[in-house]
């Protein structure tokens, strides 16, 4: 079950929250960020990685089908 989605737009969200969220491996979210399909990330200085929650809210409504 996932968590609930952070408040602030300004919350930053962790790969594994994402993850779990969109029911993806990891492996598939760093394959996504390499062939640049995934959110944009903001790397911290001991190499984590961090989204933005507006930045990941954007994302997600860029991918809606109209179909």
């Amino acid at each position: 079950m996932t968590t609930a989605l952070p408040r602030s737009r300004d919350e930053k969200l962790t790969i594994a929250w994402i993850c779990e969220d969109l029911e993806i491996s990891r492996s598939t979210f760093y394959d996504w960020r390499a062939k640049g399909r995934a959110p944009r990330c903001i790397k911290l200085p001991n190499g984590d990685l961090r989204i933005r929650r507006s930045d990941y809210e954007h994302w997600l409504d860029g991918r809606e089908d109209c179909a």
